[in-house]
């Protein structure tokens, strides 16, 4: 077994002098928390806007169970995967080319997964491009007569200045504002829906539990669950706020002693109140998205697509409040989406300072992290912008980008799997009944991927 006493130092994840004893009781984990707001605002953003209720505008109640599925059936690959980095010091990039396989790069033998990961760029752009599209959409609706594409540059605008200071304190602060504005106001849309004709009954409540799946919906469902609830990129974001949160640096580096064992088990345990966190606010936020979708856009025949996609989407507002809360459901729409672009595009920048050194180009010691970071967050909302600019769908973009999401998700708990049992140190592994859990998803996530390839492939 190989432990971090045999790997070379990374002072990204590991800080001399940063070790820090773990807090003992509940209270004093949620003083730790904050990874959960942000990727929540990623989380809780374009796959529940856009195809959560898009999926409820088309199908109706049938598919509830599967928005279910979709919220809870990730958060363990998440919990895992991070537990494997922030035990071992590893960055998600780095772990992933410990995965056995190598492809030839310019500088030499890198792992397939990296390079998949590469691949996996092109259709993230395209769903951020429809991200901003949308959340440019929405501020088009607080401002009469904004174009929208004008208000998607400013969106992007806004997005890089936000960014660009690198601050992750700053980020979380923003990201916890516009997660409690958009959750609260979408929960009470959804209860005020309960007061008019378009209410939600038992029989469609039941309907909805069937655990029928109609071929028909079978996109926009497969869409929908590679990206809403914790994605595959939302997990790779997820391990590198925990770096930036600390987490790795306060349980230092593998002493083999036993105060690093204690260490590392309170910390883990920080780590998974912050995944309840995320997965009890994704769930809470998720659901109204798409009981709005099927119990008001469904019978009323709106089907979102196009520039008017935001526009569509605001019946499930205006038909519980009246018209003037079109206003209301732009500032939501906004909120979500304009999340969204900060924790995607501010995670991409964390990440990407590792591809540069999995491909061999700088080491991992010497590479300028803050530099590499800030360079990626002004350049990829532009590029995201003028992809909007010119391809004006923001439902079809996301689409693309969560179907390729669907089927890199097996890959991802299964590395996790691989790296727990071949590079953890055995003394912080997990748990039988947690170990069977994240095998039961890998089995469930490759015969999804099966599916979307077959579906693909028969269209």
């Amino acid at each position: 077994m190989q432990t971090t006493e045999s790997r070379d130092h990374d002072p990204y994840t590991h800080t001399v002098g940063e070790v820090l004893e773990p807090p003992k009781n509940l209270i004093g984990r949620f003083k730790f928390l904050g990874p959960s707001v942000i990727v929540a605002g990623s989380i809780v953003g374009s796959g529940e806007i856009l195809l959560t209720s898009g999926l409820g505008a088309n199908a109706g109640f049938v598919l509830l169970w599967w928005v279910l599925v979709s919220c809870w059936s990730k958060s363990v690959v998440q919990a895992e995967f991070t537990r494997y980095c922030i035990t071992t010091g590893d960055t998600y990039m780095r772990a992933l080319n410990r995965i056995p396989g190598k492809i030839m790069g310019p500088k030499g033998p890198v792992g397939w997964t990296v390079w998949l990961a590469v691949i996996a760029f092109i259709p993230g752009i395209t769903g951020l491009g429809g991200i901003v599209g949308g959340a440019g959409q929405g501020m088009s609706l607080l401002f009469e007569g904004l174009d929208t594409r004008v208000a998607a540059g400013i969106v992007a605008v806004f997005a890089i200045l936000i960014l660009a200071s690198g601050s992750y304190r700053y980020l979380e602060r923003v990201m916890l504002l516009l997660v409690i504005c958009f959750t609260v106001t979408t929960i009470y849309c959804a209860g005020l829906m309960q007061t008019t004709e378009f209410a939600m009954t038992t029989d469609d409540f039941l309907a909805g539990m069937n655990f029928d799946f109609p071929l028909e919906y079978a996109a926009l469902a497969i869409a929908m669950y590679g990206f809403t609830g914790v994605n595959g990129g939302e997990i790779t974001a997820y391990t590198y706020w925990c770096v930036e949160k600390g987490y790795p640096r306060y349980i230092g580096r593998n002493e083999a002693n036993d105060q690093w064992v204690s260490r590392a088990k309170g910390w883990i345990k920080v780590l998974h109140a912050d995944v309840w966190t995320t997965l009890i606010i994704l769930t809470i936020a998720t659901i109204p998205f798409y009981i709005l979708g099927a119990g008001i856009l469904h019978p009323t025949g709106a089907r979102p697509e196009g520039l008017e996609t935001i526009r569509a989407l605001s019946g499930m507002f205006t038909q519980t409040l009246g018209d003037w809360s079109l206003i209301v459901f732009g500032f939501g729409a906004f909120c979500i989406l304009f999340s969204t672009t900060l924790s995607g595009v501010g995670a991409g920048g964390r990440v990407f300072p590792d591809y540069v050194v999995e491909f061999g180009f700088i080491g991992r010691s010497k590479i300028r992290r803050t530099l590499w970071t800030r360079g990626y967050v002004i350049v990829i909302p532009i590029l995201a912008f003028l992809l909007y600019l010119f391809f004006s769908r923001p439902l079809l973009l996301v689409t693309i980008s969560a179907f390729f999401a669907a089927i890199t998700l097996p890959i991802q708990s299964g590395a996790a799997i691989w790296l727990q049992s071949r590079h953890m140190d055995e003394r912080v592994k997990p748990g039988l009944a947690m170990r069977l859990a994240l095998k039961a998803t890998f089995v469930f996530q490759l015969l999804m991927a099966g599916f979307v390839l077959w579906f693909t492939l028969n269209l």
